[in-house]
């Protein structure tokens, strides 16, 4: 029963987090059509390409207990896709200077992302170490990309607008982090729920067998 309300949440935050990287389609589709970017920041799309990199990194056999956190490797890696493909866009339709702004924060994000997989990969040597890690440095990408939205704030109070901010990607936001919390007990993988370090009992058990 509890496997099946485990997978049953997993997938319904799936969905979820599926709707809230997908938000911003809408946004890139007007790019695409005026071929400008408008002048809107492209530091949430970085810092969610990050979180996503390294979340999929944390489900992986490498670090996580065999596919125990399956649902976190799929959602997160078609969500490596799609940031990418939403940087991309950006990135093409941007001014020069925008551009040195995303190549500026991109370049130490993927170096961020490539030490911390080599670091877990080869210095640490038990499941529970490299969740450890992986999951403290994933945390803090993980808050960065749920705050990253406020530096549109600014611009929200001076246009008086909340064009630049859509309701559907906070909507989203808010009910995949609920889900997602609800995913973390009963697996005990806290990183996953509300991102307090702590033991996985079953991965211990599958170590010392």
């Amino acid at each position: 029963m509890g496997d099946r309300l485990r997978l049953a949440v997993g997938v319904m935050g799936n969905a979820a987090s599926l709707l809230l990287y997908a938000a911003p389609i809408l946004t890139f589709a007007r790019v695409l059509r005026k071929k400008d970017t408008e002048g809107f920041s492209c530091i949430p799309y970085i810092i969610a390409l990050l979180n996503c990199l390294l979340y999929t990194w944390y489900g992986l056999p490498v670090v996580s207990c065999r596919w125990e956190n399956f649902p976190v490797v799929t959602i997160n890696g078609l969500g490596t896709l799609l940031e990418f493909s939403f940087i991309l866009i950006y990135f093409w339709f941007a001014s020069a200077r925008d551009k040195m702004k995303v190549a500026a924060i991109l370049i130490p994000v993927v170096l961020v992302f490539g030490v911390t997989a080599v670091i877990s990969g080869f210095l640490f040597h038990d499941h529970h170490h490299r969740k450890v890690f992986v999951g403290s440095v994933a945390l803090v990408a993980s808050v960065a990309m749920y705050g990253s939205p406020l530096v549109v704030v600014r611009q929200v109070l001076q246009t008086k607008s909340v064009e630049v901010m859509p309701f559907y990607l906070s909507f989203f936001s808010f009910i995949a982090s609920l889900l997602w919390m609800a995913y973390g007990p009963p697996t005990h993988d806290l990183f996953v729920a509300i991102c307090i370090v702590t033991k996985n009992p079953l991965c211990e058990a599958r170590l010392h067998a």
